[in-house]
């Protein structure tokens, strides 16, 4: 009986240790790893290519950024990751979407859906690093088109809202949730990945993808 007794509590210690380190093993790293995806990939290649990114044109690897203009995490990420990334390369393309109205309550200004309507219509990324580079609320769009009330910027605006909707269920099919910043990317292997990396964690598997070292 003693024997059996110690056999079962050896073998109920080793599930437990085995469980504990499949636990630690996803809290400290494959939680913060982003996914492989494997479907859909040409058609989320096409909306991307397809939408009004900005990018300082650099020949290697391309990494897309979904944001918004007041997205906190998403100016963590490019004020920390963007130099490393650019410097090797990389192109990182943003698409900045001015977010619809949510219950009632405006999720964009004016002056915001102005400028992100100039930015899909003429690519341009000296604008982008302007406007980043300026306190939202000192923005003023000087000289900038208003999208409110032209019929084309509009429409400019509702593209950018309804590629984001498009990606959702895409992404979701591969085990990727939607949020800002949303980032998709190839391997030098030929992998699409992504991840809405809000988490610091999460960076350095971008990083190590896109520029190794």
């Amino acid at each position: 009986m003693m024997r059996k007794f110690t056999a079962w509590t050896l073998i109920v210690l080793f599930v437990a240790v085995i469980a504990g380190g499949l636990y630690l093993w996803w809290r400290l790293d494959l939680r913060w790893r982003p996914h492989v995806i494997g479907k859909n990939q040409a058609e989320i290649g096409k909306i991307l290519e397809g939408a009004g990114w900005v990018s300082p044109g650099q020949t290697g690897p391309k990494l897309y950024l979904i944001a918004y203009r007041d997205c906190a995490d998403c100016s963590r990420y490019e004020a920390a990751e963007f130099p490393v990334l650019q410097k090797a390369g990389v192109d990182t393309r943003v698409i900045l979407v001015a977010r619809a109205d949510q219950n009632g309550q405006p999720k964009s200004t004016a002056v915001e859906r102005s400028t992100v309507a100039e930015l899909w219509v003429n690519r341009n990324w000296s604008l982008y690093q302007r406007w980043m580079a300026s306190p939202a609320g000192a923005w003023t769009g000087a000289g900038i088109p208003a999208a409110d009330g032209d019929v084309a910027r509009s429409a400019v605006i509702g593209a950018g809202r309804d590629m984001a909707e498009r990606l959702r269920p895409l992404l979701k099919a591969n085990g990727v949730s939607f949020g800002y910043p949303m980032l998709i990317w190839w391997t030098k292997d030929g992998r699409m990945e992504g991840c809405a990396c809000r988490a610091p964690r999460s960076w350095r598997y971008v990083r190590n993808d896109l520029a190794p070292g």
